[in-house]
């Protein structure tokens, strides 16, 4: 008879069952995995109903095809990459929503394989955050001002304390919208090949970002209806800690 463990129930052979709070998934496994490290998910959205809040899930190594949004909103929840993992986009929807509070998107690779003029992560909770990934659509012809409208990721107006760290995006329209009522912290980011962050009525601190090449339209855009004062005044502070930020002031 086998006996119930902290982390799931046991066989005779001592082998550790699933544990919903660290689960597995594996680009092509064999149908019918538990979501253990022994017999992975072998689809995203498996794991992400099986999960329980503070867990995480891990994706293994494999390119994980996305046409149906995959919505992260058990409370707590982070979704880490692993070396190798690529989530490619392959429809036009928006493939990450999280709409629960203190999830985690990190060390992923997301792109697409044609540009779809959607935000690659829409944030909808509070304390939400994006940690060391990287994040960029496929390469477009002409100007940037012509581009698909392709972003990072885009906050909804009840999105608060939102975390943007470590990341790198690049070749999109856009890194990031930020929307009114949003806020949060965009710090020590790489964004290059882009037209810039675009702050519309939203309070975050930009700290620590930098810029590659080739070089963005602006870095930063801050438009009619954002707020003067902190955090964006006065502007060569905030160009001054963000690498000689390239500010484009509408407001």
């Amino acid at each position: 008879m086998g006996a119930t463990g902290p982390t799931g129930p046991t066989g005779a052979a001592g082998a550790l069952g699933p544990n919903p709070y660290d689960l597995y998934v594996q680009a092509g496994a064999a149908p019918g995995g538990d979501g253990s490290q022994a017999a992975p998910f072998d689809a995203i959205d498996q794991a992400l109903a099986a999960a329980q809040p503070g867990g995480t899930i891990h994706l293994l190594r494999g390119t994980y095809p996305v046409t149906q949004q995959l919505a992260v909103q058990t409370p707590g929840l982070t979704l880490r990459g692993t070396a190798g993992a690529v989530v490619v986009l392959q429809a036009p929807v928006v493939p990450f929503l999280l709409n629960g509070d203190d999830d985690t998107l990190a060390d992923l690779t997301i792109t697409s394989d044609n540009p779809y003029p959607v935000e690659f992560i829409q944030l909808a909770g509070n304390g939400d955050r994006i940690l060391n990934c990287q994040i960029y659509g496929p390469t477009q012809p002409g100007d940037s001002s012509t581009w698909v409208v392709n972003r990072g990721f885009v906050t909804q107006g009840n999105a608060t304390n939102v975390l943007a760290q470590g990341n790198v995006f690049h070749t999109l329209r856009q890194p990031a919208y930020l929307n009114p009522g949003s806020t949060g912290t965009i710090i020590q980011n790489v964004v290059y090949n882009t037209r810039g962050f675009v702050v519309d009525g939203a309070t975050f601190l930009f700290s620590g970002n930098s810029w590659g090449l080739p070089a963005n339209a602006v870095d930063i855009a801050l438009l009619a209806g954002t707020a003067s004062g902190a955090p964006y005044d006065p502007l060569a502070q905030l160009e001054a800690s963000n690498s000689s930020a390239t500010v484009s002031d509408q407001r």
